[in-house]
């Protein structure tokens, strides 16, 4: 896949750019397994409908060791059962605060309590 821009080559493009790779620096170097990271971020990029992440983060998902049987159904893991209670607390919880921007309302106190007992506070970051 390539990339349509160089976003780095436009000056207010590449302050943007460099904020997001910050902030997935923070995403890579969270206690999170990195298998469950990937998930995250590639439901996240799907949401979002990305083509260049979701690239990215399929590439990753299986570099980190996943299947793709479990990379191809992240899509739909409310229904699948190939996750654990902990990945499909995480997921759920990436689709709520993703969807903020839909009018979700933010991430419901019961999304948060489950994901919570699975993960610590830095996990949950």
């Amino acid at each position: 896949m390539n990339a349509r821009l160089d976003v780095f080559a436009i000056p207010s493009a590449g302050k943007v750019m460099k904020q997001f790779m910050s902030l997935g620096r923070l995403v890579v170097e969270s206690p999170l397994p990195a298998a469950t990271r990937e998930l995250v971020s590639l439901r996240v990029s799907q949401i979002n409908g990305c083509a260049v992440c979701i690239d990215m983060h399929t590439k990753e998902a299986a570099a980190a060791g996943e299947t793709s049987v479990r990379i191809n159904l992240v899509a739909a893991w409310r229904e699948a059962t190939v996750y654990t209670d902990a990945e499909r607390a995480a997921l759920e919880l990436a689709e709520q605060a993703t969807r903020i921007a839909d009018g979700a309302g933010g991430v419901p106190d019961e999304v948060w309590e489950r994901a919570a007992k699975h993960y610590d506070e830095e996990q949950l970051v």
